[in-house]
């Protein structure tokens, strides 16, 4: 049987420039393999301060910008213009420059209900094919919005839609946002490449330990190492 060790592929960078420029690479290489078929194709980013800096990156590559879909792994239960809303960071890092003709879909509408926007993804999700996935960890090995310890994680991982609500209450790495909606494992697996963007000697650390025996409920990181097709790329600076 394979192992986990041997479904990441690693790609680490001598700095954070380095991490930069070849994490932004490795999405628009993506997208570009996935635009070579005629139709659109949906790019799905997590939120938060690490990758940030990637997709302003990103937001100077040369693609066909018009025919991608920029949706989000996952998203607070907050307003689209919130502070702490991962919509408003995507839409300020990455919808500029050569990006800005994309067409955005936040998960969370102006006045929408936390049911009301799992709903509305899940039925989005079937006009375009995900060609990638950016994804980030804590250091709790959650990804997305999938906490250890989350309430209803156990439905979330077993869940046949792509979306489901999360109550994060208890979890101290959700923060003042418990309620969210995150992409589910099986959401994930409809994603034709995944990527990982992480820094720090920390959290290689949980990822490491996350590569060893043990279930998903653990280290939810897991669910995207252990789902089939293409290995996860990891993309790491110290």
């Amino acid at each position: 049987m394979t192992g986990r060790a041997d479904r990441v592929v690693w790609h680490e960078a001598g700095d954070e420039h380095e991490w930069i420029d070849a994490s932004a690479t490795a999405v628009a290489e993506g997208l570009r393999a996935a635009l070579a078929v005629p139709g659109n194709v949906r790019l799905l980013l997590s939120g938060g301060s690490t990758p940030a800096p990637v997709y302003r990156a990103l937001a100077a590559r040369t693609l066909d910008w018009s025919r991608v879909v920029v949706g989000l792994v996952d998203e607070r239960d907050v307003e689209p213009d919130a502070d702490g809303s991962n919509a408003r960071l995507v839409r300020e890092s990455l919808l500029r420059g050569q990006a800005a003709s994309a067409r955005f879909e936040p998960l969370r509408g102006p006045g929408q209900s936390l049911a009301q926007a799992v709903t509305s993804a899940n039925a989005r999700l079937t006009d375009a094919p995900i060609a990638l996935c950016a994804l980030g960890m804590g250091e709790d090995g959650h990804t997305a919005s999938l906490f250890p310890g989350a309430a209803d994680l156990t439905e979330a991982l077993a869940s046949r839609e792509p979306y489901a609500a999360i109550d994060a209450r208890g979890c101290a790495v959700a923060g003042a946002y418990p309620w969210r909606i995150s992409l589910t494992p099986a959401g994930l697996a409809r994603s034709q490449q995944r990527v990982l963007l992480i820094r720090g000697a920390a959290k290689r650390a949980v990822l490491e330990r996350a590569l060893k025996d043990g279930a998903a409920s653990e280290l939810p990181i897991r669910v995207a190492v252990d789902l089939a097709g293409e290995p996860l790329h990891v993309y790491w600076c110290p």
